[in-house]
This record gives structure tokens, sequence and C-alpha cells, in this order.
């Protein structure tokens, strides 16, 4: 989730509205070419600008695992694919799980203008995508994995929707912990620092919490918040 660079301006592709609200895909003029970006509920979440964000996350959850042999990831959120694409890069990782509940978003991956970031990542074998709501996944499902690498809002305390909320809550980093291994590792993204968030994941029981800064062109950092699940 990157903040918008000087470009020219947007047009809309698709609009949809859909169970949680309405979802737009935009593109717009930039010095390289051009930048699809996604717009829920009126609110930018990312554009495919930079990676740099999302790279880091699944780096940062990949080394924090300290050489685990055939880990596994559920990436929260296929976003405009950055995170999939740099799991699908590493062949570390034996499985690759993503949680998508918009159905619009998934399409424009499949056969839209999403589908150049993605492509090579949806067809590798150890891909698969849900079309699920993350946070009813966590609390469902009965699969557990080595990362959890979240990207659904523009942080804990700024969410796309009202019901993103109960992700942070204790309930919802207990619904995280439970589907990860022991020493499994939470990361999630995050627009700004949160020191209530961190408190929140010690609270929570999670170990080793600490928070990555993520340079950008203007404003705060970016920021992964990285907890261990104790083994």
């Amino acid at each position: 989730m990157e903040p918008l660079s000087h470009t020219t301006g947007p047009r809309t592709l698709d609009r949809r509205e859909g169970p949680y609200g309405e979802v737009v895909l935009r593109e717009r003029g930039g010095p390289g070419g051009e930048i699809h970006e996604i717009i829920a509920n009126g609110c930018f979440l990312m554009d495919t600008s930079d990676g740099r964000s999302e790279r880091l996350l699944m780096d940062a959850a990949y080394g924090a695992l300290g050489g685990r042999p055939d880990p596994s990831v559920l990436i929260g959120g296929l976003g405009v694919g950055f995170s999939l694409a740099r799991a699908a890069a590493e062949p570390g990782w034996s499985r690759i799980t993503v949680a998508e509940r918009e159905q619009a978003i998934i399409d424009w991956h499949l056969s839209g203008p999403l589908k150049r970031i993605s492509a090579a990542a949806l067809a590798d074998p150890r891909t698969t995508v849900l079309r699920a709501d993350l946070v009813a996944h966590l609390h469902n499902t009965s699969d557990t994995y080595d990362a959890l690498c979240l990207d659904i809002d523009n942080g804990p305390e700024w969410t796309v929707t009202e019901d993103n909320h109960s992700l942070y809550s204790p309930d919802g980093l207990a619904a995280c912990a439970r589907c990860l291994s022991p020493g499994g590792v939470l990361a999630v993204w995050s627009a700004q620092p949160s020191r209530n968030f961190e408190d929140s994941l010690r609270n929570a029981g999670f170990s080793g919490v600490r928070t990555e800064e993520i340079r950008v062109a203007r404003g705060v950092p970016d920021v992964v918040h990285l907890a261990v699940r104790p083994a």
C-alpha cells in the first residue's frame, strides 16, 4: 500500500458494488508507464507505482522464520499482486495461500490489467487463491501456517471496513495465533507505526514484537509489524 505519486489524472477501468461496499480499479499515467490503483469505499488502498512495502512484508516474514524448512504462508489480501509475486519468487515457500474477499480484485488479476504482475505467481502450483473474507477464514479454518502476512487495510488503526477492526482485537489476534504453527510469524503492513498495536500483540501472547520501517517518497514511513507465536 503506497502513497500516490505525481502523475496524470486517473480514469476508471472498473467499478463494482459488492457485499463489502464499492471497489474501483483506476488507471493513471506515470513516468514509467501506466499505474493501476485500487480504491475501496472511497479509500485509496494501493497502486502499482512501487512494491517495496509488499516485498518487505514477505521478506521480513520469511527471514523471521530463521530457515525453517518448507514453510507455508497465508497472505491476507491479493491487492495489486506484489505480495503474491514476491512469495512465488521465493523457492523456499512450500505452500502459498491467498485469501481475497473481493471477486472483482480476483478478476482483475485473472483477466484484467493486474495480470501482468501476478500471472506467473497464480500459475505456480504452490499457489491457492481463496475467495474468502480473511477474518472469517482465520476463525473458521482448521489449517495452520508458518507465516501470516496481512495487508488488507491501511493499518490496524485505519481499516477499510468496520468489520476489519475485529482482526486487530484480542479475539482477532487470538485467531491469528491459533492459525500459526508454533514459532510461526505474524507480519502486518501498516501506513504508520502503532505502539498500541505492538502492545496488543504482546498482550495476545506474541513474542519478538518489532516494527520495520519502509521509507517512502513523502510523509511518515510505511511499516511492517512482526510478531512470533511462542513455540
